[in-house]
């Protein structure tokens, strides 16, 4: 048995620290393996050499300000974490390595609405089409990242609202998908998972605290405090699109009056545009004729940039992120909608807290979601067996990190 404080434990826990360190950044150099971890460069020089015989990480030659260095990855044959995000009109899935690469990745109209039985079918056959065509056996699929559009209620695990998804009442999504999968699965709502992917790889690398806004058929937020995300006790944090803006404007999906979602989302905006555009306008399509310069989509686009950018001001005041991430069709629209949403800021959020604040499109566009989900697996699985090497070093690597700020992208 391991004794806290020995010499045992204590090399146990450096081989997790450099382990943690490369399967959250992907690959590093041992050098930046000894800067993140904080070990000495000769003792990050041995864990790597046991790791390496353990059949752990791989090392590559490779060159860093002009030097030659040693990079260091997890093993190709680890293990691979596989993202799916359901959106309300499609469905997205990747296939990632531990050394942060995808391989494979592919989207596809669906109805999510519609039946939940029909949604998993699909998400069924699509993992298991990619994990094919990536000639990766089943059994090293380590784990499985689900986003879906609506908040997870903490202790039950089911959708926290019928009213977002109707068609999926009463299902536990991490139970429905891991049991056609035979894998853990870990489940989200797709603002967390977007703001995930950002925090990691995208816009919000870098930033401890920050807000990734999603605006699709609702409005939801993803928070990021101290450098992880919070979702409240209930699971519910993040639901800014229920902000009231007008005590007597539209009713709401949530029973109330004038929410910020009835004056955002897509169901809301794009009837305003149909009379004179066709019915079959959809927000992609609005954000490319305003980029062009319809007036009619530019007018549309910088009204709703000015609600969001209340709704920020709200979060602004309250928790004083130092940056807000946009997502979603409408970030392509790029200045025509953050500008707005800055004004509106300086307007009614605290000087002090605008001051501070940064707004940016989001750096991963419609990926953001299912790259988050890859994240999550490796953010939030803990203690099952990862690898089967036959070397207790190999162990070291059920531990997992979240200090995500060196991460490079999945490429």
């Amino acid at each position: 048995m391991e004794t806290p404080g020995s010499q045992t434990s204590l090399h146990r826990a450096n081989l997790e620290r450099v382990v943690r360190a490369v399967r959250m950044a992907g690959s590093l150099t041992q050098a930046e393996i000894a800067r993140s971890t904080g070990l000495s460069a000769a003792t990050v020089s041995n864990i790597v050499r046991e790791l390496k015989d353990g059949g752990t990480v791989e090392v590559t030659p490779t060159s860093a300000g002009g030097r030659r260095a040693r990079s260091v990855s997890l093993s190709g044959d680890a293990g691979v974490v596989i993202g799916v995000d359901f959106g309300h009109t499609h469905l997205r899935v990747a296939v990632g390595n531990l050394a942060h690469q995808v391989l494979a990745e592919e989207s596809e109209p669906l109805d999510v609405d519609a039946s939940a039985a029909q949604g998993f079918d699909r998400a069924e056959q699509l993992v298991k089409r990619l994990i094919e065509a990536t000639g990766i056996s089943q059994d090293k699929v380590i784990g499985v990242g689900l986003g879906v559009p609506g908040p997870i209620d903490v202790e039950s695990g089911r959708l926290g609202s019928t009213a977002i998804l109707p068609g999926w009442q009463g299902i536990n999504p991490s139970e429905e998908l891991s049991g056609r999968l035979g894998v853990p699965v870990y489940v989200d709502n797709d603002a967390n998972l977007g703001a995930l992917g950002e925090l990691v790889w995208g816009a919000g690398r870098g930033v401890r605290d920050l807000a990734y806004i999603k605006v699709a058929s609702g409005v939801g937020a993803g928070l990021v405090i101290d450098g992880r995300v919070y979702r409240g006790p209930g699971g519910t944090a993040g639901e800014i699109g229920h902000i009231t803006l007008d005590e007597s404007g539209p009713v709401c999906r949530c029973g109330n009056r004038g929410c910020l979602e009835t004056f955002t989302a897509a169901r809301y905006v794009l009837p305003l545009l149909m009379p004179s555009h066709g019915p079959d306008l959809t927000m992609e399509r609005v954000v490319q004729l305003a980029r062009e310069g319809d007036p009619g989509c530019r007018r549309v686009i910088a009204d709703v940039g000015r609600h969001i950018g209340s709704g920020v001001a709200h979060l602004c005041n309250l928790l004083n992120p130092s940056r807000v991430v946009l997502g979603g069709d409408l970030a392509d629209s790029g200045e025509l909608v953050l500008g707005p949403i800055r004004d509106s800021v300086s307007r009614y959020a605290i000087p002090s807290a605008a001051r501070h604040l940064s707004v940016l499109p989001g750096a991963l566009g419609g990926r953001a979601e299912v790259l988050g989900a890859l994240a999550l697996v490796l953010s939030e699985m803990g203690d099952s067996t990862l690898l089967q090497t036959g070397s207790d070093t190999a162990q070291a690597v059920n531990s997992l990190g979240t200090d995500q700020r060196s991460a490079p992208a999945f490429t």
